[in-house]
C-alpha cells in the first residue's frame, strides 16, 4: 500500500511540475517569434472566392516549393479563434475594420501581412429593381455583425438615402442613422443567412462572398454597389510573433503573383477585384 502511495506521490509532483513548467514557458514564449514549418502551412478561409482564389495560391506556392493545406469555414468568427489558438497558421477572409473589431473583443493580437481582394457589398432586391423604386418602410436586411453592419450603412449614406451622425466611424451601427429618406426598417440578420432570406425583406445587403455563393453577380445583379475606394480592402492575417516569419512572407508573394490576379479577373469579372 505504501508503495502504491509513494508511486501516486511521485506521479502527480512529476504531472504538477510538467503543468508548471509548459505554463511557465508560455509566459516566457509570449510575445517572441515562433518559427512556423518552412515547408507546409496551413490558412483558413471563407468558402467561396476567399477559398477559390486561395487554391489558385497554394498552385502557386507549391510550384516554390511551400505546402498549403487549406481549411474552409462557414462564418467569421472560426477562421480568427482557430488563428489564435495555435490551429491555423494565417487566414484569408477579413478586412482590417473587422480584424479590429474581433482583436478588441476577444483580446487577441492579429495581425495583417498583404493584401488581397475587394469583395464590394451589394445592395439586393427581389422586388425591386432600383433603389429609387422602393417604397417608403420598406424593410432592410443587413449584416448583425458590428464592422460588416456598418459597411452595409456607409453605402446607404454614399447613395444619399441615409445620413449618420457626425464621427460615425466604421463601427456605425443603426442607432447612429440620423436621416432616413426612405423610413427603412432595419432588420439585422446573420450574415451568411441574408442571401436565403433575401425574398423575406424588400432589401438588403449582402458580403459578396455569400452573395456570388448563392448564385448572385454582385456587378450584375446589385442595385446599389460599393464604391471601389472602399476602407475594406481584405488581408492574409497572421499571429503578431509570426508578422515577419519568412514561410508566411512565402505564401504572401504567392497570392500577390500575376498568376493569382489573371484568375481572379476572368474568374469574377470585376465581382471581386485584386487590391496589391
Amino acid at each position: 500500500m505504501k508503495k502504491k502511495n509513494k508511486f501516486l506521490v511521485g506521479f502527480a509532483s512529476l504531472t504538477l511540475a510538467a503543468a508548471l513548467a509548459g505554463c511557465g514557458s508560455k509566459e516566457e514564449s509570449k510575445g517572441q517569434a515562433e518559427a512556423i514549418n518552412e515547408n507546409k502551412i496551413v490558412v483558413g478561409v471563407t468558402s467561396g472566392p476567399h477559398e477559390q482564389i486561395a487554391e489558385v495560391a497554394a498552385k502557386v506556392a507549391k510550384e516554390n516549393g511551400l505546402e498549403v493545406e487549406l481549411k474552409s469555414f462557414s462564418d467569421y468568427v472560426l477562421p480568427n479563434t482557430s488563428l489564435s489558438e495555435g490551429d491555423l497558421d494565417a487566414n484569408s477572409y477579413q478586412h482590417e475594420p473587422f480584424l479590429d473589431t474581433f482583436n478588441k473583443d476577444h483580446d487577441t493580437d492579429l495581425v495583417t501581412v498583404g493584401k488581397t481582394i475587394l469583395n464590394p457589398m451589394g445592395i439586393y432586391s427581389e422586388k425591386y429593381k432600383s433603389f429609387d423604386d422602393i417604397p417608403d418602410g420598406a424593410t432592410f436586411g443587413l449584416p448583425n455583425d458590428p464592422t460588416n453592419g456598418a459597411r452595409a450603412l456607409f453605402v446607404l449614406q454614399e447613395a444619399g438615402y441615409i445620413k449618420l451622425k457626425d464621427g460615425a466611424d466604421l463601427t456605425a451601427s443603426i442607432r447612429d442613422v440620423e436621416e432616413n429618406k426612405k423610413n427603412l426598417k432595419f432588420i439585422e440578420l446573420e450574415a451568411a443567412q441574408i442571401p436565403k432570406q433575401l425574398s423575406e425583406v424588400d432589401v438588403a445587403a449582402i458580403n459578396t462572398n455569400f452573395a456570388l455563393e448563392a448564385g448572385i453577380n454582385p456587378k450584375d445583379d446589385a442595385i446599389l454597389l460599393e464604391s471601389t475606394d472602399s476602407p475594406y480592402v481584405n488581408y492574409i492575417v497572421v499571429r503578431a510573433e509570426n508578422e515577419n516569419d519568412p514561410t508566411i512572407k512565402k505564401f504572401v508573394e504567392a497570392y500577390q503573383s500575376d498568376e493569382v490576379r489573371q484568375f481572379i479577373e476572368e474568374e469574377f469579372k470585376g465581382s471581386v477585384i485584386p487590391s496589391w
